[in-house]
């Protein structure tokens, strides 16, 4: 008998391989609590506080410190089942874990870095030219500029690229010489490293935005009410959600899907249309792959651990903020051994502000 296939120690092997693995939820504001969930609720998250320093004239302004919450859905189980046959339970720990734990847990990581990349589509602050992979130091820089415009802490700022990027950055002779600095750790494990006071890194995930095929001819936009605007002259063809409008003068995100014609001419957009704006031309923004920088309290990344499955060998284990269910039944009806992993979260933007897409 394997005494190393039970669900306890597969559930402790898994966990580590699963962190190192996460790139997007790494950088991010995280909040983990204890209590078992399931996946549809709805909890209250407390925001990081923000504050302003004010100049003192002989009194203090007192700020409140109560960070605020959020109300956020953990709508995401991340899950791997695989049927395990004779063949795999007689593994070693180590083989196991090399043929079975480590490939589920890639496959888990990718799934939860595409759902929290995903919420580009909650940025309207954007640099750089869709269509276009960022290449220069000018492109870092575009993206640091807007986080300094809008204020964003100095800390805690990182930033994910896709592939196409990330290689154009590799080869910049500025950030190849700096082995030449006595530090190579960036060129040894193939990232940028820190540039512009950002950590810099890629995903495979980064996702490629296709915007609908909205078009529009001599197009204006004003504030029917909150953030919705209406579109007058000639406009068709749709709209999907994370699209980017330019406005007047400013850049806004399509906050929900909408297919146009002459009576359904009315958008979601954020943020709210600025006054300098109203009345404003309008035109798209195109497909373009959504990189991303931002500094950490940007996007939140919440979990809470599954309850044990009933009827069933089962285990959860938490660690360092992230959370695990391993099960193991067998099928009388079948004859089959299956292994499930899973893990229970959800996303929320919590200061878009803080972040900004660079276009690629």
């Amino acid at each position: 008998m394997n005494n190393f296939l039970t669900t306890k120690t597969i559930a402790r092997e898994a966990l580590p391989i699963l962190e190192s693995n996460l790139v997007f939820p790494a950088l991010i504001y995280k909040d983990f609590s204890g209590d078992f969930s399931k996946q549809g609720d709805t909890i209250q998250v407390r925001k990081p506080p923000v504050y302003s320093a004010d100049e003192f004239s002989g009194s203090i302004n007192v700020q409140d410190i109560n960070e605020g919450e959020v109300a956020v859905r953990l709508d995401k189980i991340a899950d791997v089942s695989v049927e395990l046959s004779a063949k795999e339970m007689a593994l070693n720990a180590e083989d196991f874990t090399k043929q079975v734990i480590e490939p589920a847990m890639v496959a888990i990581a990718e799934k939860i870095n595409a759902d929290g990349l995903a919420l580009y589509k909650d940025v309207p602050y954007v640099c750089g030219k869709a269509g276009t992979t960022p290449s220069t130091l000018a492109d870092l820089a575009g993206g640091a500029k807007v986080l300094n415009d809008n204020k964003a802490p100095l800390v805690g700022r990182g930033a994910v690229w896709n592939t196409e990027a990330i290689a154009n950055f590799q080869v910049l002779p500025a950030l190849v010489n700096a082995e030449k600095c006595g530090s190579t750790d960036a060129l040894r494990e193939g990232s940028i490293g820190r540039v512009f006071g950002v950590d810099h890194y890629f995903s495979q995930q980064v996702p490629a935005h296709v915007a609908g095929d909205f078009a529009a001819e001599n197009a204006t936009a004003k504030t029917v009410e909150g953030n919705k605007i209406l579109l007058e002259g000639t406009v068709s063809g749709s709209l999907n959600k994370g699209d980017l409008l330019i406005i007047g003068n400013g850049t806004y995100t399509v906050s929900e899907a909408a297919v146009l014609s002459e009576t359904e001419n009315r958008v979601s957009v954020f943020p709210a249309l600025a006054a300098e704006d109203e009345n404003g031309s309008v035109s798209p923004v195109g497909d373009h792959a959504a990189n991303m920088m931002f500094q950490r309290n940007a996007f939140g990344f919440v979990t809470r651990p599954l309850e044990e499955a009933r009827g069933a060998d089962s285990y959860v284990t938490t660690y360092n903020g992230l959370s695990l269910r391993v099960t193991m039944d067998y099928n009388i009806a079948t004859k089959k051994q299956t292994l499930s992993i899973d893990t229970l979260y959800g996303f929320k933007t919590l200061y878009p502000e803080l972040a900004v897409r660079v276009l690629g």
